[in-house]
């Protein structure tokens, strides 16, 4: 059965992913001020590595934020900026291989024929086991949390079917004990970037507050207290304490030659498409639908009635807990493992979205499907989603309260050490109302809208952004850079920059 639940409109416009051609500057009198960009490093996770469309692409890489501000340093005695390489990302698919067997998708494109996002068809060529052994300016690392910039092995090609080590930073780890952050001092940095920590919490996001198997809640650590990351899951919150440490090292690292730079504040999630697409109630039906839908959960709600009846849930929970379908919009219904367990009754934990949901954007092609081909069993509706496609009120809290922790660290440790600091976190949530630039342009989060479609900064992955936004992102950073330390470097104009990828066919 197809999904019928989910309509995700064709974008208008768009730009097909090409060779960039930078902007070619007129002589002005720009200066670095009080900075020093003789050897600029990034530090980082995949924000600064250059991922967008679900991805690190040959091409994709050369939009990364830390390349286009070198473009500008280069203007006022900048020295040379080398990325890690993707020459052999022949067709520019993007992806990994690991001994021939592809262990990361290619990049993601809007087929006009399908109207959704898919991954570009084609084997990826970028083998994991070639070895660059090189340090790079851009040290950004894809999937990396602040803890892992210290790890020593965390580029050990050994580790990566174990998952014990990241396979972009063995790729040009300088050796199978190197660390990033080592690596990254290897290159003598005299200014630096680090936007690091979105990891430490994004991962619990997009995951729906849920391991893998979508059914186990992730630990947040702030509550847990766990103060030994060694025992974190992949998804899991880092502590606030943890973080603050860590962050505090890799500070007082970067600076410890002199060295001058910018910090990024950690987004919120709440304004990133990946939780924004999706609404809340995508389940369109008819009276003769729902009515049917309602009766097969009559025995579930006449469970409720029981348990409010025997004092084990309040009316209010009761209430909250109800499936009832309408003719018209229907939210979906899914599996919280925050309501109280009724389990000794045969009552399962089900409820209804609310407003005060993110479902997250893989949902799009889930919901509406069935299982098993069997046209009764409709996931979202007769069968309900389980915890890892959507962040429930209380996740979210949880996601708030440690993103606040993180950037109030950022912002103490950089005050310490007389460093500028990008608010990274306020420019993604003006993009919830619209962020209007200095060419005029108002960029949104409204993803998949035909009409604002030229103006969206993120790419299909819905978290990254695309050449688009990380262009706005150097440009905020630049603008820091000049107010902090009295430099005067000129900005970009996002408009000239590629925006959604889009293809006639796949």
């Amino acid at each position: 059965m197809k999904n019928k639940f989910i309509y995700l409109a064709i974008l208008a416009a768009g730009f097909a992913s090409c060779e960039p051609e930078f902007e070619n500057e007129v002589s002005a009198n720009y200066s670095s001020g009080d900075a020093d960009f003789t050897s600029y490093v990034a530090i980082g996770n995949s924000l600064t590595a250059g991922y967008m469309d679900g991805t690190v692409s040959r091409v994709g890489q050369t939009y990364s934020f830390p390349n286009l501000l070198a473009q500008k340093f280069a203007l006022v005695g900048g020295g040379e900026f080398t990325q890690p390489s993707y020459e052999d990302d022949v067709d520019n698919l993007g992806g990994l291989m690991l001994g021939g067997i592809q262990i990361g998708n290619t990049r993601l494109v809007i087929d006009y024929s399908q109207g959704r996002p898919e991954n570009l068809v084609g084997t990826p060529t970028i083998e994991v086991s070639n070895l660059q052994a090189t340090a790079y300016n851009n040290m950004g690392v894809p999937g990396a949390k602040s803890f892992h910039l210290g790890v020593s092995g965390y580029g050990n090609l050994a580790g990566v079917a174990l998952g014990q080590s990241n396979p972009y930073f063995v790729r040009h780890a300088t050796s199978p004990t190197a660390t990033v952050l080592g690596d990254a001092m290897s290159k003598n940095p005299t200014f630096f970037t680090n936007w690091i920590g979105a990891n430490d919490v994004l991962s619990y996001a997009t995951n729906g507050g849920a391991q893998s198997d979508g059914v186990t809640p992730a630990a947040d650590h702030n509550t847990t207290g766990n103060m030994n990351p060694a025992t974190y899951g992949g998804n899991d919150i880092t502590n606030a304490n943890v973080f603050a440490s860590v962050y505090s090292t890799i500070v007082n690292t970067l600076t410890m030659n002199g060295a001058k730079g910018v910090v990024a504040t950690v987004p919120s999630v709440t304004s990133i498409p990946y939780f924004t697409t999706v609404p809340f109630n995508p389940v369109p039906l008819d009276n003769a639908t729902a009515t049917q839908l309602n009766s097969g959960y009559a025995t579930y709600n006449g469970g409720l009635d029981l348990a409010f009846s025997n004092g084990l849930i309040t009316n209010q929970e009761r209430m909250k807990r109800k499936i009832n379908f309408v003719a018209g919009k229907n939210p979906v219904v899914i599996v919280d493992n925050d309501l109280t367990n009724l389990s000794g009754l045969g009552i399962l934990s089900y409820r209804m979205t609310t407003s005060q949901d993110l479902i997250v954007l893989p949902a799009s092609s889930f919901i509406g499907t069935t299982v098993g081909g069997n046209p009764t069993l409709i996931n979202g509706v007769s069968v309900p989603l389980s915890n890892k496609w959507v962040l429930t009120a209380n996740e979210k809290a949880k996601v708030a309260s440690a993103t606040a922790s993180y950037n109030a660290s950022i912002r103490s440790i950089a005050a310490s050490k007389g460093l500028a600091v990008a608010d990274m976190n306020a420019i993604m949530n003006q993009l919830i109302g619209g962020l209007r630039l200095e060419d005029g342009t108002i960029y949104t989060a409204n993803y998949f809208s035909a009409a604002t479609a030229s103006s969206v900064l993120f790419s299909l992955d819905g978290v990254h952004p695309n050449p688009r936004g990380y262009a706005v992102i150097a440009n905020e950073i630049i603008k820091v850079i000049n107010s902090h330390y009295n430099a005067n470097l000129p900005i970009y104009s996002p408009a000239n920059f590629p925006g959604v990828n889009i293809v006639g066919t796949n």
